[in-house]
């Protein structure tokens, strides 16, 4: 039997069609979980503090009552800088609602470069640099950037990895801001634990 080359490279590109969905299903069904409205399987609440660069100190406590985006960036991630302009967009469009935007950088290095990095961009959204501590009460990152949106009772309600987070987020905060804070049976259990 002959060699057919268009065959085989009709089989060689259905086979790299295959393995690309497999590989960016994973990645991009959280994307589409925001959008659709279903939250996260875990609802669990993390319990952080951190410092911002401002120096005021921001609890989980004292973020609740609010919808609570909180974005894990670098200065040295070119996604998580793409997504800066839409976050401080993001951020701007629902400043006069019970919602924050928190910036969390794993930065290493001095603090006075993530502040240049800020002020360049002109992010005015509260930024902290955090340590492994805080990456381990959101439960950890996979890359950069990660968003966690949190309801106005603190639980943890989407993650999403990567740079499009700002728009797949959108439906999913506009839900969370329509939202009652008042403490459900789930909030009773999550405490219980």
């Amino acid at each position: 039997m002959p060699f057919d080359r268009a065959r085989f490279g009709r089989w060689l590109g259905n086979l790299f069609w295959l393995a690309l969905l497999i590989w960016a299903a994973p990645r991009c069904w959280p994307h589409v979980e925001a959008v659709i409205g279903r939250s996260a399987r875990d609802a669990r609440q993390p319990q952080f503090t951190v410092q911002t660069r401002d120096g005021r100190v921001l609890t989980a406590d004292s973020l609740r009552g609010r919808v609570v985006l909180v974005n894990i960036w670098a200065t040295w991630c070119p996604p998580c800088r793409a997504e800066m302009p839409a976050l401080q967009q993001l951020a701007s469009s629902h400043a006069d609602e019970p919602f924050v935007l928190l910036g969390l950088s794993v930065d290493r290095g001095p603090a006075a470069s993530v502040d240049a990095f800020l002020r360049e961009r002109g992010i005015t959204y509260p930024n902290a640099i955090i340590g492994d501590e805080v990456l381990r009460a959101f439960g950890g990152v996979r890359g950069y950037p990660t968003s966690f949106l949190l309801d106005k009772r603190g639980v943890l309600r989407h993650t999403v990895l990567g740079p499009v987070a700002p728009l797949t987020l959108r439906p999913a905060i506009a839900r969370l801001l329509r939202e009652d804070a008042a403490p459900t049976r789930a909030d009773s259990l999550l405490r219980s634990r």
